[in-house]
């Protein structure tokens, strides 16, 4: 099974580290020239010992690509009339305090190379997060305004900020962080003097953390168990180019995306609006040459996965090579690396139309919401498949599918929900809708996407979280709750897991 060469990215985001200083040194000097170049390694040792938690980076394949700094502090001992110096300590972040109820933020930048990645909005989501784990009031921070110095002549700072928030004019730094959910306190007088294309004003900006408890102690960080999944039930419609293809489904990551969404699975053969350019051939034909843009469309909804910071299932994909025809799911994580599944148990009519083979593997994936793993369509009819993912760890279950009858939607619907109730697991099931004409094979489509759960008191009591209108195109949003799976496989009702007779048989693959 051969894989198409692509330059991977494998995006990481983590704590800096002392052994960090001479690589985000050579960042921040590229991206700071104007600006005083890099922290002294002095102030740098000083922000590390001080508070590493609120100290970030992403790397892309080991070189530092952005990063984020931060403290804590007790902000009304310093109110809205501060300057960056005053508030940092001359960046040495002398005024951090363990017990204060602010997180502040000092400093954020991206190479200008990833700034396509929104890899700055992933930062502030960490940074939010980090709020979040240690229970602050807020998140503040003093924000450049470095578009000003085009409008001075005729704008007031004040003014030139309502323009930007009426979204009458850009500016690269505060419009970005308005999207982000900041809202503007003040504006800040000489905060930042080196600053000229600011004029040395800056805005004030604050995020409030709606979570904030007044009577709970300060925590550490948390292991994510609330995971946001959101399913894609699109139309099928002819389209001309992979470009089209990628354009259509962005404006559904994009929509899930703004949800925060951890997921977006995408329907089984999803490439099949672009059968239509091969009306003259033959299926088998057709559809050896729908996957000679398999690996352009992997590509591209990769660079999206990155981008958007969400993890994709890309439905599947025919592949073809060696002279092998074979149906492939693709998990593209928002780090920027990807592994694939290849469907194990090909229809009838795969075979017979088109010539597919079946994959001879099934795959447990580690993603940073834990483990997860792929049922293309007719795999999710065997129960042995979803059992065998689930022994290995693997808590949410996806399952691209593609059918053209409700019969045949049916089938897949009401096993996923089995295998969700007998592995107490998440199920999230996706298909296409609509028409194709004049695509053999694939001319009509019939769905219904949804997302189950075990069936058990901590859930829905009809065990579907979501699931959308027949035959139309739309998008679902769903959270599930990790720790739930753990209450039902321990102290449930049922306790599938729990009660399986191992002394009568077992389960293996081969």
């Amino acid at each position: 099974m051969k894989k198409t060469k692509h330059k991977k990215h494998k995006l990481l985001l983590r704590n800096l580290t002392l052994d960090d200083y001479d690589n985000l040194a050579v960042l921040m000097e590229h991206v700071y020239d104007n600006l005083g170049g890099a922290w002294k390694k002095d102030q740098y040792i000083s922000q590390i010992t001080r508070f590493a938690q609120g100290q970030i980076v992403i790397e892309d394949n080991g070189v530092l690509v952005a990063a984020a700094l931060s403290m804590v502090v007790d902000y009304y001992q310093f109110g809205d009339a501060h300057t960056y110096a005053q508030i940092t300590g001359d960046g040495y972040l002398t005024h951090h305090n363990p017990d204060g109820d602010t997180l502040y933020g000092v400093d954020i930048f991206v190479h200008p190379k990833y700034r396509g990645l929104r890899l700055g909005r992933r930062l502030y989501d960490a940074r939010k997060e980090l709020c979040r784990n240690l229970n602050l009031r807020r998140f503040i921070a003093g924000g450049r305004i470095p578009g000003y110095s085009k409008y001075a002549e005729n704008l007031t700072p004040v003014r030139y900020i309502e323009e930007v928030k009426n979204r009458e004019i850009f500016d690269p730094v505060l419009s970005f962080q308005l999207a982000n959910g900041f809202h503007v306190r003040k504006l800040l007088t000489n905060y930042l003097p080196i600053d000229k294309e600011s004029f040395g004003f800056a805005t004030l900006l604050e995020w409030v953390n709606l979570d904030y408890n007044d009577t709970e102690p300060t925590v550490g960080a948390s292991k994510k168990s609330v995971i946001r999944l959101g399913v894609v039930q699109w139309q099928m419609r002819t389209l001309t180019s992979v470009e089209e293809l990628l354009k259509h489904a962005e404006f559904f990551i994009d929509a899930v995306a703004g949800y925060h969404a951890d997921f977006v699975l995408f329907p089984e053969y999803m490439s099949a609006p672009l059968m239509g350019l091969f009306n003259d051939k033959h299926p088998p034909d057709a559809i050896r040459a729908l996957a000679g843009f398999s690996s352009e469309i992997r590509n591209g909804l990769l660079e999206m996965a990155m981008s958007y910071n969400i993890n994709i299932i890309a439905g599947s994909l025919p592949e073809y090579s060696n002279h092998e025809l074979y149906n492939v799911s693709w998990l593209l994580r928002r780090d920027g690396t990807f592994e694939a599944q290849y469907k194990i148990h090909v229809t009838t009519d795969e075979v017979s139309c088109w010539g597919v083979q079946g994959g001879d593997a099934l795959k447990v994936f580690d993603t940073d919401c834990g483990k997860i793993a792929v049922l293309v369509c007719f795999d999710s009819e065997f129960p042995e498949l979803a059992r065998l993912a689930v022994l290995q760890g693997a808590q949410i279950l996806f399952v691209p599918f593609w059918t053209d009858t409700k019969n045949a939607y049916l089938r897949v619907r009401y096993c996923s929900q089995a295998r969700a109730i007998e592995n107490e697991c998440f199920v999230a099931i996706t298909g296409s809708v609509g028409n194709l004409p004049h695509a053999e094979n694939m001319d009509i489509q019939y769905a219904q996407a949804a997302i189950f759960s075990p069936s058990d008191f901590s859930f829905p009591h009809d065990a579907i979280l979501a699931e959308a209108t027949p035959n139309t195109e739309m998008t679902l949003i769903a959270d599930v709750n990790l720790d739930l799976l753990k209450q039902a496989r321990t102290r449930g009702a049922a306790q599938n897991l729990a009660k399986r007779r191992e002394d009568l048989y077992s389960l293996e693959w081969r």
